[in-house]
């Protein structure tokens, strides 16, 4: 295959990927208002149901590290299609539960365990091996399918609840997963050809070198996920994710039943997220080439800003009259949360590029998602216990300063030397 074809599918491929991860992380976020139906249908608390999420989560983030190694082993492509369905078969199982533990089961662990193999990791991967040197900016683009999957399939999950009811609602998700991810996993998503991937990969290291040192010397070892655990950079990398992940979840989570107890329409409450998803389109991308650009940090600290003003405007919501701060609050969050999806994965390649990325990147993930299910979790647990959301907003703003922080100290812009295993 000439280089010029195999850009032109390298395209290809970046586009399907930004349409898979939108249906898939669509279907993540339309949790946010099955959330409410439970909740209306079988009475259970905040805690509970949204604690189906949180394990929905921690069984997305814990397959990470395998996830990682199977791409390794068998390819991203057999992986994506074996996920598929998998998480087809967990969003039937859930359409028919009847107990907590069933949902927990069903979606929190089968639908997860399915997304996590045909979605982040996989997509992620393939990406990079696709666009070696121009990773952000790359990354920026698939990511923001995310933000299509939210304007558009929270407000189909929304239709089709308030028109029928919440069971088929899944019903409709596990068939879209199945007549979309599978035949794109088997017909599109492959890894580029080996010499250009191989010559990308040079340029790209290249490229790493001469920004870090005119005169760099190649390291004498690879990262291995064992020597990336033990370094530096990787504790505050996962403080600095861990961090971020509790934040959007703990927001996007809760944010529509936040809307709903300040007199909002659920109707309105699914456009809104519907908003935060168009936002975080051009957001993914902006943060993605700013951080080619202008370095990882800089870019993660500019969107852990926008949160902090979205979090005033929540405050207002109930305060200012009309729909100016939802919308607002709509707005900021998406483009400030939008930073997570392109900078993860960037600054790991950054700083534990290698043969063993996969399973570090994966690994890294992991404690990425486990923020995201004590985000989840944490938003009705606080709940619960104030009867109110002062707590979450309050530990929300923590968040959104300790994160940036973290990424500093995690210094993406000056990574360590692989040590010998």
């Amino acid at each position: 295959m000439s280089e010029s074809r195999s850009t032109r599918h390298g395209l290809i491929v970046v586009v399907t990927l930004f349409l898979n991860l939108g249906l898939l992380y669509g279907i993540w976020y339309s949790y946010s208002v099955f959330l409410v139906a439970l909740i209306d249908h079988f009475d259970w608390s905040r805690s509970v149901t949204a604690g189906a999420m949180s394990v929905f989560i921690l069984s997305h983030g814990l397959f990470g590290p395998f996830a990682g190694r199977l791409v390794e082993v068998f390819g991203p492509r057999r992986l994506m299609m074996a996920g598929s369905v998998v998480m087809a078969s967990g969003l039937l199982l859930t359409s028919q539960v009847n107990q907590w533990w069933q949902l927990y089961l069903s979606f929190g662990v089968l639908s997860a365990l399915g997304l996590a193999a045909c979605g982040w990791v996989p997509s992620v991967i393939l990406t990079e091996k696709w666009f070696p040197d121009k990773v952000g900016t790359a990354l920026g683009f698939v990511t923001a399918g995310i933000g299509v999957g939210i304007f558009t399939i929270v407000p189909l999950s929304n239709m089709v609840i308030e028109s029928y009811d919440w069971r088929l609602a899944f019903q409709v998700l596990a068939a879209l997963v199945v007549l979309i991810i599978l035949p794109a996993a088997f017909f599109i998503l492959r890894e580029p050809p080996v010499a250009v991937d191989t010559a990308r990969s040079k340029q790209s290291r290249e490229v790493s070198d001469a920004s870090v040192q005119e005169d760099c010397v190649m390291p004498a070892h690879d990262w291995t996920v064992a020597t990336a655990v033990r370094s530096r950079s990787f504790r505050f990398a996962v403080l600095a994710f861990f961090a971020g992940g509790c934040l959007s979840q703990l927001l996007i989570m809760h944010q529509f039943a936040f809307m709903v107890d300040h007199g909002v329409a659920k109707t309105m409450g699914s456009i809104i997220v519907g908003i935060i998803g168009v936002t975080s389109i051009p957001g993914k991308m902006l943060w993605g080439a700013l951080s080619d650009r202008l370095g990882r940090e800089l870019a993660f600290t500019g969107g852990l800003v926008c949160i902090l003003f979205s979090l005033l405007a929540l405050v207002l919501v109930g305060v200012v009259p009309g729909l100016l701060m939802p919308f607002a609050f709509a707005f900021l969050v998406g483009i400030g949360y939008s930073v997570n999806a392109p900078i993860i994965p960037a600054v790991a390649r950054d700083l534990f590029a290698g043969p063993r990325f996969p399973s570090i990147f994966g690994t890294l993930s992991l404690f990425s998602a486990m923020g995201g299910a004590m985000g989840s979790w944490l938003g009705g647990a606080l709940y619960d216990w104030s009867g109110g959301y002062q707590w979450m907003l309050l530990v929300a703003a923590g968040l959104a300063l300790v994160a940036p922080v973290m990424l500093w100290f995690a210094a993406p812009r000056r990574p360590e030397t692989p040590p010998a295993p």
